[in-house]
């Protein structure tokens, strides 16, 4: 038997130390939590998308009485940002939270399983790494990309 150890590097920073672009970013995503449409579980999520060439897009978390119809703002965001910008990367996603009380979370809150494939996936499509800005009243966890969210990931290679 062997073990294997993951160690994942992130780095924590206050509001203020971020850069002025990553804070734009941060506060662009916070804004988003006022458009989620989220009447069922009242988890209001925001994400905005700063690509290549500088445009940000944002997105929601969009909700519906079926569940699985619904849809994350991370995935909401990228979607838009490669159906209406297919050749430029995402540099950064940043995320942010709302509970039921319109609160920001004291601690950040990490993307679900299936966003972190298609965070994954849009990485891999531009080769290059996305940044990832997870925001929390506590601080802002700083990813250098997608693999330190989904270390053992499943893409393409793993089909060949």
């Amino acid at each position: 038997m062997q073990d294997l150890n993951i160690r994942i590097d992130l780095k924590i920073y206050e509001l203020n130390e971020l850069s002025s672009s990553d804070r734009e970013l941060v506060d662009i995503a916070c804004e988003a939590t006022q458009r989620s449409y989220a009447p069922y579980s009242h988890f209001s999520v925001g994400a905005a998308a700063r690509l290549s060439n500088g445009i940000i897009v944002s997105g929601t978390n969009q909700e519906n009485a079926a569940y699985p119809s619904g849809l994350c703002a991370e995935r909401t965001t990228l979607f838009y940002a490669n159906s209406q910008y297919p050749d430029q990367a995402v540099t950064v996603l940043a995320i942010a939270a709302r509970n039921e009380r319109g609160e920001f979370l004291e601690n950040p809150i990490p993307p679900c399983g299936a966003c972190r494939q298609v965070m994954l996936e849009t990485e891999k499509r531009f080769k290059q790494p996305m940044r990832i800005l997870l925001f929390g009243k506590k601080g802002i966890y700083e990813l250098k990309n997608v693999g330190a969210l989904l270390p053992l990931s499943f893409d393409a290679s793993a089909m060949e």
